[in-house]
């Protein structure tokens, strides 16, 4: 950590700037009204009841005895040393009734041999004390080291004792195992010529008695009583338990940190007290001194309570260094609250702990950490060189393909490195404070008179410097940097500052960053079709993106796990792109519903819980969708896009169990109307999901496609054989092996690869899949002699061929290039699993593909140019947007119920009963699955016709592509036509776009009433669009359209 000088600050400099003397008039009288208003006064008395150790005087006494011992100090001066360590060093009771007559006696030999190191010095103030006990048994620590007053140390003890304590003791509490911690600071000096302070930290763990006490409360609301420690609850006073009762109760009902300040009567010491949930940051109490220092003021003392319903609170007590050139308490005391906010979001911030260095301050530091997240993704783009590149080749041509995806993996490997990007960012720390400005200048809210809120200390740093236009900012930029690429580098945060439509980075309480971009600055040679909209949400433990291709959009949300450092930053450098393309791949697939394709991507930091990475990605997000109401919590935003925004999520990888959460919280956030819709994939017994995994939603689209090819091709399933990935454990696994009677040879999963080429027995298969359990379980004794079972932990497995399996882990990752048979359906693994790269292994020596038909089941197995040079094979391959689009029917189905319903109807209709749906909502899933069936063979006869028309000149790949463009486009068209306007049209159409259940149950009319109007646009031109396409094909005419628009009112 640094250090923090103690000489003004160009931050905190401003009350030595005689041209900022009429903003600190202004400030000093709006912080007068905004203390009378918002800081609450507590009387001039101890927060906690210092215990009085009876035993002192005997336990001194028996301390001088060991220490003369023990005979290392001169005993004329063992009375004197031991005398100044009880009475004149000021340290508190606590340490003497905690500590044993041995230790303490260690402790007095080692400042006595500190002060003779230090006098061998010559120099008194280089004294250095560093005392620590750790219990073995984890029941706690002492540690007691020399500390300036309102200095970060950069060596010795000090540097490094506060961040040992967030690691060892605070960052991974449970309401099982949790610790509470006393600071103070010494009162007195070391010794008569050194005056130096001691600081000292006592751990010990919590002790919940067990059965709690009975609660005094009637209102059912939480009592503090029954869930503190014991040694708490003997040593706060009164005042302070009511405290920490209020804010318990407001951490409870709220998802992010509460802060409260209180002003100590006739003294200028603030109290900053700091509630959050459990695990909600982490090294955070190191992180929050390092932020009050640089506001020059010092901690008197410092508590940190668990409690055993999981909240942590934090207690500071504050004061103003003597002689401080910093700006007053009074003023700094409500940035520190602001800051600490940032602080719980990025406790770990490089660019704050360089702040010695840098002079920045903590929201300009988090600005650089967020500025330094969008560099990372977006300096290594590929630029005109790429693109002059990739126009000379041909990209169907596989060995051209894989040139340039060689050629474009370096560029984005090792142009600009995480490293490289952060060195650019401490170089040139004017620079980022200019930029800093060029953001807030117009991020930051204007203050409401009515709150009584004047200019903040961040608010007049920004005045103390001259902003600049984005022209002069750039030509200043351009002229300071000569490096091209550190240029670049800082060029990133110019088009950052310039895309944000709004953020939630100045909201009083927040536990992630998030930003809502415009996304214009996207290189068209890289992203070809342009999102509607984007946002990145920072963490301290994750990042994430969301992009939709339109306004009304769904998709789910991913968590991309990794398995080393090394995987990690593969991930985190292609985050976005696979971002892009899962995005894009779904607008491809939401051809024929109102929502467009959307995607989100979280990437949890390594070892970070992922349930608490999507809990923050939420909330963050929520914050830029709900207008802020409650002044001090959460704020009105500066909202440059100006519209009302509303996403729906889905499941994904990672994140099938968190939609309940997900939906709830979007209740409890304030989301009355929308919440239901929100999120799909929702539990339906609790909350009215429709799962689609236990309808089999997906999976009834796949097998339309299946079953297309066997009656078009006069083929009879139980001659096929088949291979699958994804196991009998997932939904297409399961549910594939559940539909299907083929002859399936091998299946590959998570946990390994089994094959039978004699057919894997369908019984065994069917057990495992109503289990949705892995092929590791299946029973080997049904294998044939030609049969095994390799599981991923197994080496050296000798294969009934005689082939040995050196890895497992190795063997199932190739497997899908390995096998032969009539059908391959992909129900899962990792995208782009066969690539150009790869795709040779899917045909033998002759060049015969080791498949005849295809039928995507997972998203993006295929990269298109593996599908494009598998067509050329003769392979009938359908490819993933027009396969799999019956989970996304079904979630869209979903999402218009969740809308149409209030809420007492929704709970009455689509909520189970007693374990068991209504009838409304068995009838609703019923029309949902025919709807997928009719839309998924709809589509392929469309596909197959067409095929035939062009003989075969065009593969079923690019006319898939095309016929979800041609959807895309023409319900583009439609929501911007006055079709919908003629009301018998729009009516028609809506009373057969909708399920029959919802109109009978509500009613036509007032489902209209209800539906948001860009939502109803949405829903009727899509079922316009497709139902035209799929009668009359890509090429219908005009005249087609208007025979069919004329039946539109029937």
């Amino acid at each position: 950590m640094s250090s923090t000088p103690s000489q003004p600050r160009s931050g905190s400099g401003i009350l030595l700037d005689p041209n900022m003397i009429h903003l600190n008039d202004i400030s000093r009288t709006s912080s007068r009204a905004s203390s009378e208003a918002s800081l609450q006064r507590v009387k001039n008395l101890p927060g906690y009841i210092t215990p009085v150790f009876k035993g002192k005087e005997e336990q001194r006494a028996l301390v001088q005895a060991d220490v003369a011992l023990k005979g290392f100090i001169p005993r004329e001066l063992i009375a004197n040393e031991v005398n100044w360590f009880y009475s004149q060093l000021g340290i508190d009771d606590t340490y003497f009734q905690n500590e044993s007559p041995s230790v303490i006696s260690d402790h007095i030999l080692a400042l006595f041999g500190a002060k003779v190191l230090a006098y061998t010095k010559h120099d008194l103030n280089k004294l250095v004390i560093d005392l620590e006990k750790i219990d073995e048994k984890g029941n706690g620590a002492t540690f007691i080291h020399t500390s300036l007053p309102g200095l970060t140390s950069t060596d010795g003890p000090g540097a490094t004792c506060e961040s040992r304590i967030d690691s060892l003791y605070l960052d991974n509490s449970t309401p099982s195992k949790c610790y509470r911690l006393e600071t103070f600071r010494s009162t007195g000096s070391i010794s008569a010529t050194a005056s130096q302070q001691l600081r000292c930290y006592f751990i010990t763990k919590c002790n919940f008695p067990s059965p709690p006490p009975p609660s005094t409360r009637t209102d059912g609301l939480t009592d503090i009583l029954t869930v503190s420690d014991t040694a708490f609850l003997e040593r706060a006073s009164p005042y302070t338990l009511e405290i920490y009762q209020k804010i318990m109760w407001q951490v409870e009902s709220r998802y992010g940190p509460v802060m409260e300040v209180f002003e100590v009567e006739g003294t200028r010491e603030r109290r900053l007290v700091i509630g959050y949930k459990m695990g909600g940051t982490s090294r955070f109490f190191s992180a929050l001194s390092h932020l009050y220092h640089f506001y020059q003021l010092y901690s008197a003392r410092k508590y940190v309570e668990q409690f055993s319903n999981g909240i942590t609170i934090i207690s500071l007590y504050l004061n103003p260094m003597p002689e401080s050139t910093a700006a007053p308490i009074e003023h700094s005391i409500f940035q520190v609250m602001k800051e600490a906010s940032l602080l719980y979001c990025l406790p770990d911030n490089p660019f704050f702990l360089d702040s010695g260095k840098s002079g920045h301050a903590v929201q300009e530091a988090t600005y650089a950490y967020c500025g330094w997240v969008f560099a990372q993704h977006f300096c290594n783009r590929l630029g005109p060189a790429y693109l002059h590149l990739r126009n000379s080749l041909d990209e169907s041509n596989p060995s051209h393909a894989e040139v340039l995806n060689d050629i474009k993996r370096r560029f984005r490997e090792e142009t600009f490195t995480r490293e490289s990007i952060a060195q650019v960012i401490h170089a040139h720390p004017e620079i980022i404070r200019l930029l800093y400005v060029n953001f807030a200048m117009v991020h930051y809210p204007t203050a409401d008179e009515a709150s009584q809120l004047g200019p903040t200390l961040s608010y007049q740093r920004l005045q103390t410097t001259q902003p600049l236009s984005d022209s002069e900012l750039y030509d200043k930029i351009r002229r300071t940097v000569l490096n091209k690429q550190d240029l670049q580098v800082l060029e990133s945060f110019l088009i950052f500052n310039k895309h944000v439509l709004k953020t939630n980075f100045y909201q009083p309480t927040k536990v992630a960053l998030s930003f809502r971009l415009a996304p214009e600055f996207l290189p068209e040679v890289e992203y070809p079709n342009k999102p509607f909209g984007m946002f990145i949400i920072i963490g301290n433990e994750f990042r994430g993106f969301h992009i939709r291709f339109r306004d009304v959009a769904r998709g789910g949300i991913r968590i991309v796990m990794s398995r080393n450092k090394e995987n990690y930053s593969i991930n985190q450098r292609m985050l976005f792109d696979e971002n892009y393309g899962l995005a894009a791949t779904q607008s491809l697939k939401n051809k024929d519903i109102p929502e467009g394709g959307a995607k989100g991507t979280i990437l949890p930091s390594l070892g970070a819980p992922p349930r608490r990475c999507f809990e923050k990605y939420v909330d963050a997000v929520i914050d830029l969708l709900i207008p802020g109401q409650s002044p001090g919590i959460k704020e009105r935003l500066v909202d440059l896009y100006g519209k009302p925004e509303l996403l729906f999520f889905g499941p994904d990888e990672g994140t099938a169990d968190m939609m309940d959460w997900a939906a709830l919280h979007a209740r409890d956030r304030g989301a009355e109307t929308w919440w239901k819709s929100f999120t799909t994939g929702k539990s339906a017994k609790l909350l009215g999901g429709i799962p689609h995994d236990t309808y089999g939603m997906t999976s009834l689209s796949i097998r339309q496609y299946v079953l297309g090819i066997y009656k078009q091709l006069g083929l009879r399933e139980k001659d096929i054989t088949k291979v699958q990935t994804g196991g009998p454990d997932g939904d297409l696994g399961s549910n594939e092996i559940l539909l299907s009677a083929d002859k399936t040879v091998a299946i590959i999963d998570g946990s390994g690869v089994l094959a039978d080429p004699a057919g894997l027995n369908r019984e065994e298969l069917i057990r495992l899949a109503k289990l949705r359990s892995t092929v590791a379980n299946f029973d080997k004794t049904k294998l044939s002699k030609d049969g095994y079972l390799v599981k991923v932990e197994e080496q050296d497995t000798k294969l009934p061929s005689g082939e040995i399996i050196l890895d497992g882990t190795d063997f199932r990752n190739g497997a899908h290039l390995r096998f032969k048979a009539d059908l391959f359906v992909p129900c899962g693994g990792r995208p782009e699993a066969v690539n150009i790269s790869n795709v040779a292994g899917l045909t033998d020596t002759e060049g015969k593909p080791h498949f005849k038909y295809i039928v995507e089941g997972a998203n993006l197995f295929f990269t298109q140019q593996a599908r494009l040079h598998l067509e050329k094979r003769k392979v009938i391959l359908f490819k993933d947007s027009s396969t799999n689009k019956g989970g996304v029917t079904s979630s869209s189905l979903e999402v218009l119920v969740g809308l149409a319903l209030s809420t007492q109807e929704y709970v009455d209709l689509m909520i189970f009963k007693d374990g068991k749906p209504s009838d409304f909502y068995r009838n609703y899933v019923k029309d949902i699955q025919a709807k997928i069936s009719e839309n998924a063979a709809a589509e392929f006869h469309c596909i197959w016709r067409e095929h035939a028309r062009l003989q075969g000149a065009k593969p079923r790949t690019q006319i898939s592509d095309e016929l979800s463009g041609k959807l895309n486009d023409l319900q583009a068209e439609l929501e911007l036509s006055d079709l919908f306007d003629d009301v018998p049209s729009r009516k028609g159409v809506m009373r057969r776009a909708i399920p029959k259940p919802l109109v009978d149950q509500v009613g036509l009319d007032t489902l209209l009433e209800r539906l948001p109007e860009t939502y109803q646009r949405a829903l009727f031109s899509s079922w316009v669009a497709s139902h035209f396409i799929y009668k009359y094909g890509v090429n219908g005419s005009s005249v087609d359209f208007f025979h069919f628009a004329r039946d539109l009112a029937r």
